[in-house]
């Protein structure tokens, strides 16, 4: 090593013309490295030796089932008062309604209500009941049996009512080439445009 404080700390060799400083590295940056070896002894000891905390699959575990049960007590407190509902006619929450009924049962009821794989929601006839009590019962148990699925736990009580509010608002409606009422028997028209 070079001892010549004019030229600086250099190593006696070098590669491609390039040469290494000996530099100390500066004492903050040192202590900095000792603390996260000991913060990572002491965390080592205290989660995996000791088993003092929650690893991070315990801890997920903890807020998952707290956040189940923050929902099952709103669907529950939501399905004491579901007698008291009367359809909302709010547009801002009938547009999520519509929203949510695109994303979630089009797919089955098709985008204007006629029916697909799941029954008119057009006309008259509703297997399930008529009335918007008897909608949001539907939507919030399903109707395994028939292949709809519940939705408890996946809506929220307010998506509950405003998905509920816009199907009400579709009976009535005139879609193009409507899937037959459930209560009728039909001579088989041949293969539907949505099909």
């Amino acid at each position: 090593m070079n001892n010549n404080p004019s030229e600086g700390k250099l190593m006696d060799h070098e590669a491609d013309g390039i040469k290494e400083l000996d530099n100390l590295l500066p004492r903050w940056w040192v202590w900095l490295f000792n603390l996260t070896i000991i913060y990572s002894v002491i965390y080592m000891i205290y989660y995996h030796v000791a088993g003092a905390g929650d690893l991070q699959a315990a801890e997920y575990t903890k807020e998952w089932k707290r956040g189940e049960e923050i929902k099952s007590a709103a669907i529950t407190k939501f399905e004491s008062g579901i007698a008291t509902l009367t359809p909302s006619t709010n547009k801002t929450e009938l547009g999520e309604g519509q929203r949510l009924y695109v994303n979630y049962c089009a797919p089955c009821h098709r985008p204007d209500g006629g029916g697909l794989v799941g029954p008119n929601l057009c006309d008259d006839y509703w297997i399930h009941g008529s009335n918007y009590v008897d909608n949001v019962k539907t939507v919030i148990n399903g109707v395994p049996a028939k292949g709809m699925l519940t939705w408890r736990g996946v809506l929220n009580p307010d998506q509950i009512k405003a998905v509920s509010s816009y199907v009400y608002t579709l009976r009535g409606t005139s879609p193009k080439n409507p899937k037959p009422a459930e209560n009728t028997v039909t001579a088989p028209t041949g293969p539907s445009a949505f099909e």
